[in-house]
């Protein structure tokens, strides 16, 4: 009975009467103890496993990851809505690539990144920054929050231009930040409702969306939409300004590609297909995107799966 569920071999031993049966090789034979220590140590190593692989995806580069302290004197603090949406790897992962995809729509603001961004020969980087700087200021100190803005703020103010039709463009226009901010926040709730926490109620995302309106106001965004219904209306108010060509197309392509060294753990197709499948249809349609059609159930499935794994890994 101690081996119950494993396969049996007939027992070769010339001293064994011939209706038993041993449960195999001495190698396979198991004990309920012998399983829960193989099982424990599966666990630890697996888990090690892909906290390591994840964690490469925010490899400063020498092999090190510099890892934010989460601090209760921040701007938000242990009990904010963005401390629990920026805190799930996963859903921030799919998030973060629909709202690029929604944001490079705008014509200004793919100008922008275009003309002066090293987002086509460093996209790693880029991402990588950019979630360094979500991490600072969701769980930093109050102080590192601060000199992370003005840092960024300080890279903004020479970023400008036009776009081929003349419109002139600055990375610290108030209605360009609006734009980036609402689109981000947007998709960061929206992945984190649909994947993590489809439980969360509209108060509850009111809420995320005022918090995360303070860190668009200190970068010098105007008119931040403070509710989710605020933030849909004018993401829908917006459609006339929002154009797409090849830049966009090219934009979308490297952003959609899977990187070389892809955690194994975080299935990159997944994660991509959640985002574009987290898009308004409008938004796929420009950007000549297929939904998931019938396959949304099992994507939607799938993806929820990773983010439970990858935070049990990272607990």
């Amino acid at each position: 009975m101690l081996n119950a569920g494993f396969p049996h071999w007939p027992c070769r031993c010339r001293f064994a009467h011939p209706r038993n049966r041993c449960s195999g090789p001495p190698f396979l034979t198991r004990t309920p103890q012998m399983l829960e220590i193989s099982r424990g140590w599966i666990s630890i190593v697996l888990k090690q496993l892909i906290a390591r692989q994840v964690r490469a995806i925010f490899d400063e580069g020498k092999g090190e990851t510099r890892r934010v302290a989460r601090r209760s004197d921040g701007l938000f603090g242990p009990a904010s809505m963005a401390w629990r949406v920026h805190g799930d790897v996963t859903t921030m992962l799919v998030g973060g690539v629909a709202a690029l995809l929604m944001q490079m729509l705008h014509p200004r603001v793919l100008a922008g990144v275009w003309d002066h961004s090293s987002f086509r020969a460093d996209l790693h980087g880029r991402l990588r920054r950019t979630a360094r700087f979500i991490a600072v200021t969701t769980y930093g100190s109050r102080a590192e929050a601060e000199a992370m803005i003005a840092r960024v703020c300080r890279v903004h103010s020479a970023i400008e231009g036009s776009t081929a039709d003349g419109q002139a463009y600055h990375a610290q226009d108030p209605e360009l930040l609006r734009w980036v901010h609402a689109t981000e926040a947007s998709c960061f709730l929206d992945a984190w409702v649909r994947y993590a926490a489809p439980f969360t109620s509209r108060p509850e995302q009111d809420r995320y969306f005022r918090e995360v309106a303070v860190v668009a106001g200190k970068l010098g965004a105007d008119e931040v939409p403070l509710s989710h219904r605020d933030t849909r209306d004018y993401i829908n108010g917006m459609r006339p300004q929002l154009r797409a060509d090849a830049r966009t197309a090219e934009i979308a392509r490297l952003v959609l590609t899977p990187p070389q060294h892809a955690a194994a753990i975080l299935p990159f197709e997944m994660i991509t297909r959640a985002a574009i499948d987290l898009l308004p249809g409008w938004a796929r349609r420009m950007h000549g995107l297929p939904d998931a059609g019938l396959a949304a159930p099992l994507l939607t499935a799938g993806t929820a799966t990773v983010a439970r794994t990858v935070r049990w890994a990272l607990a």
